[in-house]
């Protein structure tokens, strides 16, 4: 039977398990602090000591903040910071990160065969039902986004680095620094009114919220987020990591 081991990178930790064919994981999953300065060398040691405390499996997904086209990276927001997201961005970093073959080194890193996808469309994966128009926007760390028609992942688009007002794009509009800021029940409110706005952009037959702070929306507001909305849970994250070898095998985004 096919397995797949399943890495979603965030700003703040690192997942990874391994799952079988139908999706179900055949270990529970395991979790590092992400490290910072996070060079391109400390991010396949690190996957690869991930993958080496799990059971081997026969291929790899896995999911990174930011533009991944191919398997490389154009640009990702966190790992080219000294300390994390917000913190300084490192000249050193982001010459590294621009145009890392992501997908070629960590398969000859593992071994087996590695599929490289933007985090959010790893998330939407796991939980896209495969028709009409769906949109997947994960609260985290900043904002993620993907989009799937018919089942089919579309190109990627970075949304969260679209201004909204003043300074703020809508990764710092909604991320966790400003829901902190600001309390979960006024970030609550923004992301309502995130929604609001992007209903008509985008027309979807369905709206999936997921990422850590998805659940921190408060009860109010999801009343009346619309039937088109839909809160799933992180660990779809890692669920998409098998679905993903057949939903985006289309656009080759991989």
């Amino acid at each position: 039977m096919l397995s797949t081991l399943a890495i979603d990178c965030g700003g703040g930790g690192i997942k990874a398990t391994v799952l079988d064919e139908s999706g179900t994981m055949r270990v529970q999953p395991i979790r590092v602090q992400t490290p910072y300065p996070f060079s391109t060398e400390l991010f396949i040691e690190t996957l690869a000591n991930l993958a080496a405390r799990l059971p081997k499996a026969d291929r790899c997904t896995v999911g990174i903040p930011g533009m991944i086209r191919h398997g490389v990276v154009v640009t990702t927001p966190h790992y080219v910071t000294k300390d994390g997201p917000r913190s300084l961005a490192l000249p050193e970093l982001i010459e590294q990160w621009s145009g890392f073959d992501a997908r070629t080194a960590l398969s000859e890193k593992l071994g087996i065969p590695v599929k490289v996808i933007n985090d959010a469309e790893m998330h939407g994966a796991g939980v896209v039902a495969g028709s009409g128009l769906e949109v997947v926007l994960t609260l985290g760390t900043g904002l993620g986004y993907a989009l799937f028609d018919g089942g089919v992942l579309s190109p990627h688009l970075e949304l969260s680095a679209a201004p909204v007002r003043f300074q703020l794009t809508y990764d710092t509009y909604i991320g966790e620094i400003e829901r902190r800021k600001l309390g979960d029940v006024f970030w609550s409110r923004r992301v309502r009114k995130l929604i609001d706005g992007l209903r008509p952009v985008f027309v979807w037959d369905r709206l999936y919220l997921g990422g850590g702070n998805s659940r921190k929306i408060r009860p109010d507001v999801v009343e009346v987020l619309g039937d088109d909305v839909v809160i799933v849970p992180n660990s779809a994250a890692l669920v998409g990591g098998v679905r993903a070898w057949t939903l985006t095998k289309h656009t080759d985004n991989s």
